[in-house]
Parts: C-alpha cells; sequence; structure tokens
C-alpha cells in the first residue's frame, strides 16, 4: 500500500505539472473546419435567389475552438465531468502499473538465497528451524513451504497437497491484484462512448433550439468536441489491457518456477519420509 500511494502521489503530481504548463499550440488545426464553415456561407448566398430563409451567418459566435488552435488544457476542459473521471482513472492506472512492476517480481516472490537456506536446513533436518523461517517470511515461496512443512506427520502426500492449495492461493491472491487494471480497461472505454453520447445530445439540442437552422460550424464543433472523450477512454484503456496480459503472463511464469523451486526444496523432507517407511 506504501508504493501505491507513493506512485498515486507521484503520477498526481505530474498531470498537475502537465496541466499547469504553458499550453502547446497547434494541437488540433481546425483550418479545414475554417473552410467548411466559408463553403455554408457561399450556399447560403447562391439559395437566397430560390427565396428560402436562411439566417445570416454571424462570425462572432463561431465556437472558440473554431476561432483558434486548441490546446491540452482547453481539450480537458471541453471534456466536462467524465473527462476528468477518465483521467482521475489513468493516473490510478499508472500508479498501479509502478506498484506492480516493483511488487510482483521474482525477488520479492522468490528472495535470493531464501531458498538455498531452507533446503540447507531440511538437509540437516532442522525441519523446525526452516519452519519458523519460513513462517517468518512474506515471500510467496516461503508460505508455499510453510504450507507443506506443517503436514510433515501427515506424509508426502499431505505436504505436496497442501504445498499445491497454498501455491493456488499465492496465484490467485496476484490475480486479483492485477484485475484492477482490467476494470479501469473496461470501464474507461464506457465512460467515453458516455460522454460522447452526451454531448451529441448537447449538439443537436442547440441546433433544436436554433429552430433548426443552427450553422454547420456549431454542429461540427459540438461533435468534435463530444468525441473528445471517446479518445480520453481509448487512450486509458488500451496501455491497461495490454498491462493486464503482461503481468498476468509475469505471475504465471513466476508461479510456476516457484512451484519448481518449491519442489525441489522439499525434496529431503521427502527423502526421510522414504527412508522412514522402508525401514519401518
Amino acid at each position: 500500500m506504501g508504493r501505491l500511494f507513493v506512485s498515486t502521489l507521484l503520477c498526481c503530481l505530474a498531470a498537475v505539472a502537465v496541466v499547469y504548463a504553458q499550453p502547446a499550440e497547434g494541437v488540433l488545426n481546425l483550418d479545414g473546419l475554417n473552410e467548411a464553415v466559408a463553403e455554408v456561407v457561399r450556399v447560403h448566398e447562391d439559395v437566397r435567389d430560390v427565396g428560402v430563409p436562411v439566417p445570416e451567418p454571424d462570425g462572432g459566435n463561431l465556437p472558440a475552438a473554431v476561432k483558434q488552435n486548441v490546446s491540452f488544457w482547453y481539450l480537458i476542459q471541453q471534456s466536462g465531468i467524465i473527462g476528468f473521471i477518465i483521467i482521475l482513472l489513468s493516473l490510478v492506472a499508472v500508479a498501479l502499473m509502478i506498484e506492480y512492476g516493483l511488487s510482483i517480481r521474482r525477488s520479492m516472490l522468490m528472495p535470493p538465497g531464501f531458498a538455498d537456506e531452507v533446503l540447507k536446513l531440511l538437509v540437516q533436518n532442522q525441519a523446525a528451524v526452516a519452519m519458523q523461517k519460513c513462517q517468518k517470511d512474506p515471500s510467496a515461496l516461503a508460505q508455499i513451504l510453510y504450507a507443506g512443512m506443517t503436514q510433515y506427520e501427515f506424509g508426502w502426500e499431505s505436504i505436496e497437497k497442501s504445498a499445491e492449495d497454498a501455491t493456488e492461493e499465492q496465484a490467485s491472491r496476484l490475480y486479483r491484484k492485477v484485475e484492477y487494471l482490467q476494470v479501469i480497461g473496461n470501464i474507461a472505454p464506457m465512460l467515453g462512448l458516455l460522454g460522447t453520447v452526451v454531448g451529441m445530445v448537447i449538439a443537436f439540442q442547440q441546433i433544436a433550439d436554433s429552430s433548426g437552422y443552427g450553422r454547420a460550424s456549431e454542429l461540427a464543433g459540438g461533435i468534435y468536441l463530444a468525441l473528445i472523450t471517446t479518445v480520453q477512454g481509448l487512450v486509458v484503456a488500451i496501455p491497461c489491457l495490454a498491462a493486464h496480459s503482461f503481468f498476468g503472463n509475469r505471475i504465471a511464469s513466476l508461479i510456476s518456477e516457484t512451484t519448481f523451486v518449491a519442489e525441489q526444496v522439499l525434496q529431503p523432507i521427502k527423502k526421510n519420509l522414504l527412508r522412514k517407511r522402508n525401514s519401518g
């Protein structure tokens, strides 16, 4: 939890730095939209002779997105509350990725030298000391070994079954841990779609309020602003799902390696039990 808090704090500071930095000009060039508006004006002039009532274009009321280039901060502002929620999810996702990168490692699941130390104790018939050592260590390997050694008096089959159950428990714990990335990856595009639908409704409502004679610039500006949340949702979802797959594969690989190491460490116990059975 400490690593996750630090990661989240760093991500928030980075986001604040980006937001309050000097906005980059020319992020989105709307020259094509300006040309489209000019073309609409020319069409209006052509149809006046037919007698169709056409409102006069008012360049002074064009959206800010049409009048000037769009900055990063402007896009964030126009995305509304849904856009801010998506940005918050992105910060949480980055913090989770950092925390997973620090915690889901070979050295965390299998501390260097730990297996050799426990194996040496078991070879020297110091199973009680080895059990205490595993009980104090929070790593996955230690917990698997401890679960197996607690069944020593019930025979090798019980030891093997207990170690397998502990392995499944450790794997499930890690898989549940990375499920948060998948949740964010699924929610972010849905929020983006919601923001787009809401923006489209607002854009067409503006056209309806203008008695059906809304300017093309108003409709185009409203639609492109509505699509911002979709872009935000996809930008968050794609890395989250990719990271979830990456960490899932890493967990599978490390758990498989941990299982193999645990089996090798417990071999002295198996030999001792077989020797007792044969001598008895």
